[in-house]
């Protein structure tokens, strides 16, 4: 005779174990918008300008520094897993750029193979009064004041 109380017990055992497992299962979300190539193929460079481009796959989220030079669409795909920090697993840059009169000159599409690591440098300026006190900074300044500089 089969005991229901340890069948009862073993399903909810697998049931949980199954649970446990599905939770260490990868998520994927993505982010941004990249055109599709048949959008893009819509695009006639040397004929369209910003107007139509814009009518044909939307405004871009990013666009050039030098005054509207270029567009950026950019979608990435993210991929978190457990305790793990997002890691993109897939990113795709379409970059639309502009002459002077903002007629298309060229369209050129960048993944996440084509980038490389850019380390950011941060410069800081170092205060030099490391070890001066206060009362020091105070004193150290008596003198070096000219009241001409305050008159005009």
């Amino acid at each position: 005779m089969i005991n229901t109380a340890a069948l009862l017990f073993r399903g909810l055992l697998v049931g949980v174990a199954l649970l446990a497992l599905g939770g260490c299962a990868a998520t994927y979300r993505n982010s941004g918008y990249v055109p599709s190539e048949a959008d893009l193929a819509e695009i006639t460079v040397g004929i369209d300008d910003r107007s139509s481009v814009e009518d044909q796959v939307g405004r871009p989220v990013s666009q050039g520094v030098i005054a509207d030079r270029a567009w950026y669409f950019v979608g990435t795909r993210w991929e978190y897993f457990a305790y793990r920090a997002p890691q993109p697993i897939d990113r795709q840059v379409v970059a639309i750029s502009f002459d002077e009169g903002g007629t298309v000159q060229n369209i050129e599409r960048f993944s996440l193979a084509d980038g490389e690591v850019i380390s950011l440098n941060r410069r800081v300026t170092d205060s030099n009064i490391e070890g001066v006190s206060l009362i020091r900074q105070l004193l150290g300044n008596i003198g070096n004041f000219d009241a001409g500089n305050f008159l005009n």
